[in-house]
């Protein structure tokens, strides 16, 4: 196999395994002999028993996540799933200043004898949310464009918009890619000798968005929120965060309504420019950048509720420090009408709440003590509202937001099966508040699983390969056109929580995405004519753990999954139990059907099961 050059493995291991990937899946033959200290030897394949169990999940644990869900999941197989934001707010700064002065100085303004501290009257003049999608920023030739949308994207030196200038050189010249004429003025970038280069809106691909309403406006509302998302829990002498859970209702402390309209999903920055300022005779501002706006949800919200809680708040207890703002302004609820077909992915920990105000001043034109030349003037400044920060993947989240999901109840075949403790026939795969599957290799017993471990060590079998293969249950996914099938599962340890995959003895894969990294583990979906028709997984690492006793039988989880490379756990709830489940999967709103071991007639060939690929040393 010509994988075996690309993979890494350790000097000991590396020896013995260099000459036993000859074997193939579909062939038992005889190697021959004096391969192995002189002796014979041969390779075969055998399949064993997996026993698989459906657990429906009643909720997860659903604060502190690294990406939020929001609007309605039409999954024709598991059917809708809403999800709100309910999150916290914390100021950017504490105790600000607005203005130029603060609220004591400008409470003495009028008996000072300093000419320039006035009364400010701060007033609120826009306050926009913003919230950015997820977005792919896979960009293999680092060339500024990303692959979805270059004409090449294996080459720096491509031309995706045709102007006879490389994608790489409009990078490094702050050209427009996309464009043949960035600043507009009709002549061709590449013969521009003059090239007014000016601020163009970049152009993002969002793969996280799902529904008919991505091309649709969409109405979402966000309120306040009056509940109070302690930080800590006091049931462990607040030594630990506070979990909240997906089924937690915010309905009843809903209270202002601070915006109810209409949104559409954009995937291009805006820019928003300077006016020229006239006090500044040298320097002409105007056209010149004064924020950019990413791809995301930006909507605008209640001037006058921000005026009262925000500005007409400073110098107070409630703006002393986050934990009083906290616990005054509790935060806010963010929910698309549940008519509305559309469901996104979000970065909540980019999100942000800018307030715009105009201040009074006055101008004393360089001269602080002659007010002959002072002038009344209208200045304007920004403060920012963050939600939460971090992402507790790369780094910590500050803050608290809690994802809400409702789910409409399964089909009722589907709720039988997955609520059914009996070897499963057919294997239901649901992310978020949904489903996963426990799995035990080669008896429902430990002791039986023991027993044949022991045997299969008898045997002096060196394991060569070993895989277990999931088949998709198309008829049940074909009945339900529409679905959208996850493209990756996770197999893991569900007793300790740890992976499967060894990545000392993966591939060294360039630029790893979610889907391309530790290949040789495997897991992403097979397809045939855009249809999923199985995954495979490579579980090799952990059946030699098994028998060289570095593991003890244990049970297998089995999930949808986002990235397999972020193996962090949630808590979930079952029917009468606690579990912990990928974080992975929980933020993860697909599903699919797969083929269990429990099967039979037509449909045998598809069976679940452990298949071992293996050299057997002969000791006579």
């Amino acid at each position: 196999m010509t994988f075996l050059k690309k993979i890494s493995f350790s000097v000991l291991t590396g020896v013995v395994i260099a000459g036993l990937f000859s074997s193939c899946e579909d062939e038992v033959a005889t190697i021959g002999s004096g391969v192995i200290a002189g002796e014979p030897f041969g390779t075969g394949k055998a399949v064993f028993d997996v026993f698989a169990y459906n657990k429906k999940i009643n909720t997860v644990k659903s604060n502190r996540l690294p990406i939020y869900q929001l609007g309605n999941f039409n999954d024709p197989l598991y059917g809708k799933t809403t999800a709100t934001i309910t999150s916290q707010l914390q100021l950017s700064t504490v105790n600000p200043t607005f203005g130029a002065y603060s609220k004591t100085i400008e409470d003495g303004a009028v008996t000072d004898t300093i000419p320039a501290t006035i009364v400010e009257n701060e007033t609120v003049k826009s306050v926009y949310l913003f919230i950015p999608y997820l977005r792919n920023v896979t960009d293999t030739d680092g060339d500024g464009v990303p692959d979805d949308l270059d004409v090449d994207p294996a080459d720096a030196n491509s031309d995706t918009d045709g102007d006879g200038v490389s994608d790489n050189q409009e990078r490094i010249s702050g050209l427009n890619p996309y464009s043949t004429d960035t600043d507009g003025d009709g002549v061709l970038d590449a013969v521009d000798a003059e090239n007014n280069v000016s601020a163009y809106p970049k152009t993002y691909v969002l793969d996280s968005i799902y529904g008919s309403g991505k091309a649709a406006p969409f109405n979402i509302k966000v309120q306040r929120s009056t509940y109070f998302l302690r930080d800590l829990d006091p049931d462990v002498n607040f030594e630990q965060s506070q979990d909240f859970y997906s089924d937690h209702d915010f309905t009843p402390f809903l209270t202002d309504l601070l915006y109810d309209g209409t949104e559409t999903v954009r995937d291009t920055e805006i820019i928003i420019y300077n006016d020229d300022d006239p006090d500044t005779e040298d320097v002409d501002e105007e056209g010149t950048v004064a924020q950019t706006i990413g791809a995301g949800i930006w909507v605008p919200l209640n001037n006058q509720f921000f005026q009262e809680n925000i500005l007409d708040k400073e110098g107070s207890q409630e703006l002393l420090n986050n934990t009083n703002f906290k616990n005054f302004l509790r935060g806010i609820n963010i929910a698309i009408d549940a008519d509305d077909d559309i469901f996104m992915l979000l970065n909540l920990g980019g999100a942000s709440i800018t307030v715009t105000y105009t201040y009074d001043a006055i101008d004393v034109n360089d001269t602080a003590y002659d007010v002959s030349d002072d002038e009344n003037v209208v200045l304007e400044k920004q403060f920012v509202i963050n939600l939460v920060t971090g992402d507790g993947i790369t780094s910590a989240i500050t803050g608290n937001a809690v994802n809400t999901f409702t789910n409409e109840a399964y089909a009722p075949e589907v709720l039988e099966a997955i609520n059914s403790t009996e070897n499963a026939e057919k294997i239901y795969l649901k992310g978020g508040a949904g489903s996963y599957a426990e799995l035990k290799l080669f008896g429902e017993e430990t002791a039986i699983s023991s027993s044949i471990i022991a045997q299969i060590k008898a045997n002096n079998w060196i394991i060569n390969e070993a895989n277990l293969v999931f088949y998709v249950d198309r008829t049940s996914l074909d009945a339900a056109p529409g679905v959208i099938e996850p493209s990756r599962l996770y197999l893991y340890n569900a007793e300790t929580n740890e992976t499967l995959y060894n990545t000392f003895t993966e591939f060294n894969v360039t630029n790893p995405t979610a889907l391309n990294v530790f290949p040789f583990y495997d897991g992403v979906l097979q397809k045939e004519s855009e249809k999923g028709i199985k995954y495979k997984i490579r579980i090799t690492d952990y059946i030699n753990a098994l028998l060289n006793g570095d593991q003890a039988v244990s049970t297998l989880g089995l999930s949808v999954t986002s990235d397999i490379r972020i193996v962090s756990t949630s808590a979930a709830k079952l029917a009468s139990s606690e579990v912990n489940i990928p974080l992975m999967s929980t933020i993860n709103p697909l599903g699919t059907v797969l083929y269990g071991s429990n099967v039979s007639g037509t449909d045998l060939d598809k069976k679940l099961q452990l298949e071992i690929l293996y050299t057997e040393v002969n000791q006579n």
